[in-house]
Formats: structure tokens, sequence, C-alpha cells
């Protein structure tokens, strides 16, 4: 999987390989200060990030708008895409 594989129009966050919370840091860094509108994909090899990152977005009224299941690395591990529309603060 690559980074090409996230949709073209996002900011990807390369988080695989890291455990829980790092990828959620590294997408919280990668948010802070981009404007309403930005879409984040984040990149994970770590199950858990299937949940936290939504509920991340969630607590910080940001948008969940895409999760998908990534083909095999060259190691045979999953990884998932998934992506955050970055909405107003409330």
């Amino acid at each position: 999987m690559s980074a090409d594989d996230a949709r073209p129009d996002a900011v990807v966050v390369d988080a695989r390989g890291l455990r829980c919370p790092l990828p959620v840091i590294r997408l919280a860094a990668a948010a802070r200060d981009r404007p309403a509108g930005t879409l984040l994909t984040v990149l994970s090899t770590d199950p858990a990030a299937r949940h936290d990152v939504p509920a991340w977005a969630r607590m910080r009224g940001h948008t969940t708008v895409g999760e998908a299941e990534q083909t095999p690395d060259e190691d045979g591990g999953t990884a998932w895409s998934i992506t955050v529309r970055l909405d107003a603060s409330p």
C-alpha cells in the first residue's frame, strides 16, 4: 500500500507501524492550523485506529468521510485508510 491509495485531494498522515495513540496524535498535529474543509487521510496498520480516528473526529467536531481496507503490504499486514474532513470548530 502506498500514499497513492489515499484520496487524491487529501493530506496524507502516514502512521503505518505506529500503535495507539500515535496515529491520532499524528492526525491532530496535521490538523492543527488547517482550514475547515481540509481532508486528512490517516494510513494505519493499528486496528485501534479504525475506532480512535472517528472518535477523535467526533470529539473535535469533524466528520469521518471514508474508511477503506488497503491491500496487504509486502509483509502481508493489513492497513486502513481513514479520511476525515475538518469542519469549523464549534
